[in-house]
């Protein structure tokens, strides 16, 4: 979630440097059994809204997470269905793995489930079993979040974790999520091909010029960033992160500055099938300052990205969120 680039790095990288000569352009999986699933994904990112969500109910307190209850689950979801369709998870253990089973019940008409430890057998398990109960909301799977950035694995681990998956559940679409720059490295192109679309973190907040730059700046950042990545892999890209904390105050971080960046966002990045972004994220979670993640040390605005407050009461931002019509545009 942590994502720190200098301006210089973004500067060389999206505009320097050719598509051409960061990975091969053109490379995605290409497989039929994924389809269906992966035009569900794409419809609700032309005619829905996603949102990166993590129960309430599910916190990791030094190292020891807790076990999310489906009623909380329940409770979560329905304070965001007006306005979400779609629900993006980052694990499938404790408790998580029965997110479909609610949004199902709830009207959700797609899940892209998360493995946090693509090494994890139990976690690949449950989200087939739940595809198998869900077969028509659970639509893809992210194979990890960050783990290359993390030196947690190398980008031919992943590829072989997603290409390992898909031969378990061909029906479900595959990916991973790393930082946007990740994917423009050397090396990122071995992932491609087992990719039957891609998940980014796109955080203008962490760089340099973003404290006194107009929303517009952060905006445009975002929709740049996308162009880049559509330059290098042939599939649908959907932002999974992006977004502004609303706190502490003194880095700038405040509830007004979350609506109006949301705002500039949907003004300039209007969704369709091969494009969009989800909200990030559902709710505050206090235990994140502390958490331990591919940077170091204590950041307390990692507990303050919701678009509700830990105890699901909404922040600014919603109010400028339209709700969403009963049936989406086909």
């Amino acid at each position: 979630m942590r994502i720190f680039i200098s301006l210089l790095t973004f500067f060389l990288a999206t505009v320097l440097l050719p598509a051409s000569s960061a990975v091969a352009a053109g490379n995605c999986a290409d497989t039929a059994s994924a389809r269906p699933a992966l035009e569900r994904i794409e419809t609700v990112m032309a005619a829905g809204r996603y949102i990166s969500y993590q129960p309430t109910s599910l916190q990791v307190i030094k190292g020891q997470p807790t076990q999310a209850d489906e009623k909380s689950i329940e409770a979560d979801l329905k304070v965001l269905r007006p306005r979400f369709d779609g629900i993006i998870t980052y694990g499938s253990l404790n408790g998580a793995e029965r997110i479909p089973d609610v949004a199902a019940k709830l009207g959700y008409r797609s899940v892209i489930m998360g493995v946090w430890d693509v090494t994890n057998a139990q976690e690949r398990k449950n989200v087939i079993e739940a595809a198998r109960r869900q077969p028509q909301i659970v639509d893809g799977v992210s194979m990890g979040n960050e783990v290359v950035f993390g030196n947690r694995a190398s980008y031919k681990d992943i590829a072989d974790a997603m290409a390992s998956f898909r031969a378990a559940a061909p029906g479900l679409a595959v990916s991973t999520t790393e930082p946007f720059h990740m994917f423009l490295q050397p090396g990122a192109d071995l992932m491609f091909p087992q990719m039957d679309f891609l998940l980014a973190n796109v955080h203008p907040v962490f760089e340099s010029w973003f404290r006194t730059a107009p929303d517009a700046n952060a905006a445009e950042f975002v929709t740049n960033v996308v162009d880049k990545l559509a330059g290098v892999y042939c599939g649908p890209v959907l932002v999974k992160e992006t977004g502004v904390p609303t706190a502490p105050a003194g880095e700038g971080y405040v509830p007004l500055r979350q609506a109006s960046f949301y705002v500039a966002l949907a003004q300039r990045f209007k969704p369709e099938r091969m494009r969009a972004f989800a909200y990030f994220s559902a709710f505050d979670a206090p235990w994140r300052a502390e958490d331990s993640g591919p940077v170091p040390g204590y950041h307390p605005e990692e507990a303050h990205w919701g678009l509700y407050d830990a105890e699901r009461w909404p922040k600014l931002v919603v109010s400028k969120i339209p709700l969403l019509p009963e049936e989406p545009e086909k």
